[in-house]
């Protein structure tokens, strides 16, 4: 599975790094890739193509807003590959699940 796409290239055009600063709540969702294995799951808001760079909500043993690679994501092969979520809608972080959300921000 592809973790990039065309489509969500051009969805990221509009939210270069460092666009959604200070909106936390309501951040644009550009992507949501996770782990098939694990609870960790990875909200991107932000992306910048050069870097293949994305800036966005990380939730795993914490729940943080951070950066991550594209390269790191595509990297992870065993014991299974993490994967983009096909059936994500467009959302905002305040639309995700209380548990997913950083402590201040519940």
């Amino acid at each position: 599975m592809k973790l990039m796409t065309k489509e969500i290239e051009k969805k990221a055009e509009k939210y270069p790094l460092g666009s959604q600063d200070g909106t936390d709540l309501e951040a644009n969702i550009l992507v949501k890739y996770f782990s098939p294995m694990t609870n960790w799951r990875w909200y991107a808001t932000e992306y910048d193509p050069k870097e293949k760079l994305f800036f966005g909500l990380v939730s795993g043993f914490d729940n943080e807003w951070g950066y991550f690679s594209l390269e790191e994501l595509e990297s992870v092969k065993k014991p299974l590959p993490i994967e983009r979520d096909l059936f994500f809608e467009n959302k905002k972080i305040k639309d995700l699940p209380k548990e997913h959300l950083p402590s201040y921000l519940q």
